[in-house]
């Protein structure tokens, strides 16, 4: 019987990986038997996250800090995977903010750190994984973790630069599948809706979003953990070799309206 998702002898690299929705995915994949990275600025929360992945699904798994805004960083933080363990396989570029004002409220700052972190910062971590690791090995799984957001407006939750930055990333992978295709890493991303993290549950909890998830999302509700799972296996597949360039909305149907 052939199990179409198992990742066994296989590194994945978390950016993202200290809280919330990456360390869902990366147990996700130690699940399928992948040895898992976390990366994030923080070396303590990633640390916890790998110590129990490791407990918990048997594989090996290590943190790795990074912020992925200083190339220096990523470079050297990609070195220290490879020299630990020679390859990286998945990539699940996972780390991003959030700025929530009306636009004409939006600061300079603001713009940048929200285009620096999740656009610019997807790209440095995706193109020193594939420089470092994938091109040479002539194989590799790329996901970036865009957001519904990129794909649409709003009116209920202002942030013009995260939309910007998130449709950056959703154009970005269709550049970098396009480009990186026939050397044999797939370049793909979701776009999750409303989910559960710590940089969420305040708003989400609110009762004007509790009734505004009502109407404006056809299955009613938000995300449950573990609802982005099997779109990251997906992708992360040996299996999935003919899907390059896809978008992938996890959003209960937000973006269908």
């Amino acid at each position: 019987m052939k199990n179409y998702f198992d990742l066994s002898g296989q590194v994945a690299v978390v950016t993202g990986a200290s809280t919330g929705l990456g360390v869902q995915m990366a147990k996700a994949l130690a699940n399928q038997g992948a040895a898992i990275v976390c990366m994030a600025r923080r070396q303590h929360l990633i640390d916890e996250v790998a110590e129990d992945i490791a407990k918990t699904y048997g594989v090996e798994a290590v943190g790795v800090a990074c912020d992925i805004t200083e190339t220096a960083r990523v470079e050297a933080a990609v070195r220290t995977v490879m020299e630990k363990f020679g390859r990286i396989d998945i990539l699940i570029n996972n780390a991003g903010t959030g700025a929530v004002a009306p636009a004409e409220q939006i600061t300079d700052a603001q713009f940048e750190n929200e285009v620096n972190i999740d656009l610019f910062g997807s790209f440095k971590v995706a193109r020193e994984v594939a420089k470092q690791a994938m091109l040479p090995a002539g194989y590799g799984r790329i996901i970036n973790i865009a957001s519904m957001y990129g794909l649409v407006g709003n009116k209920v939750a202002p942030c013009a630069p995260y939309h910007a930055a998130k449709g950056g990333v959703i154009n970005m992978t269709r550049a970098l599948a396009a480009e990186w295709g026939e050397r044999g890493i797939t370049v793909n991303a979701i776009c999750p809706g409303y989910f559960y993290t710590p940089l969420t549950e305040d708003t989400l909890n609110s009762e004007f979003f509790v009734n505004y998830a009502k109407t404006m999302i056809p299955l009613a509700r938000y995300g449950k953990e573990g609802e982005l799972d099997t779109a990251a296996l997906f992708f992360a597949s040996p299996m999935s070799s003919y899907v390059n360039g896809t978008v992938l909305p996890v959003d209960g149907g937000y973006t269908a309206l």
